[in-house]
């Protein structure tokens, strides 16, 4: 069974709740599975330091992780358009990965959720395409033959999922969120799948 990368940062829940979606759409792939991983978040002088393993949610992610896996999916809050902090830190920290092309010629894709409509989603999706150029990924977006891409009123760019979540971070994904997030993950995982046949 070959297996897509979900990483992610998600402080309130709603990214969290984004990769669910997108491992559901993942596992719609015959033969491929999703691998949800976090990544703790940046301790500032104040605070204390995360715990080696996260109280619930997914585990921290290694390296390895990223070797191991036919493709990545990375997701993030949005930070004044741009990624969260604990998501670039952790980027930053893949030097070694980078040097041995752990990530070269897999698919990849992005996702994301803002507070508000506003909120920079497409700019923080563009943010972290960057890295995953360098790394040597197949960046991987949502053509606009998806359906749901032309009707939704909240998230869902060509540059990747996303979710509004509003002043609250507890809320669902709206339908076509969903859907969206649903179909990144299959075409991450159809692209990984086809790559690995050639």
């Amino acid at each position: 069974m070959a297996e897509i990368l979900v990483l992610y940062y998600s402080r309130g829940g709603s990214v969290a709740r984004l990769a669910r979606q997108i491992a559901r759409g993942i596992g719609e792939v015959p033969g491929m599975s999703a691998r949800l991983r976090t990544v703790p978040p940046v301790a500032a002088v104040t605070q204390t330091v995360a715990p080696a393993v996260p109280d619930d949610g997914a585990p921290y992610a290694q390296g390895s992780d990223l070797a191991e896996c036919d493709g990545v999916i990375l997701g993030s809050p949005t930070r004044f358009g741009n990624m969260a902090a604990p998501v670039k830190y952790f980027l930053d920290g893949l030097g070694a990965e980078w040097a041995s092309g752990a990530l070269v010629g897999k698919p990849a894709a992005v996702f994301t959720s803002t507070a508000s409509m506003h909120g920079g989603q497409e700019s923080t999706l563009l943010s972290m395409h960057l890295p995953l150029l360098h790394h040597g990924c197949v960046i991987v977006g949502l053509p606009f033959t998806e359906p749901a891409l032309s009707h939704t009123r909240s998230g869902g760019t060509p540059y990747g999922a996303s979710h509004v979540a509003g002043a609250s971070d507890d809320t669902q994904p709206s339908d076509e969120e969903a859907l969206l997030a649903r179909a990144l993950g299959r075409r991450v995982a159809d692209i990984a799948r086809r790559l690995a046949a050639t």
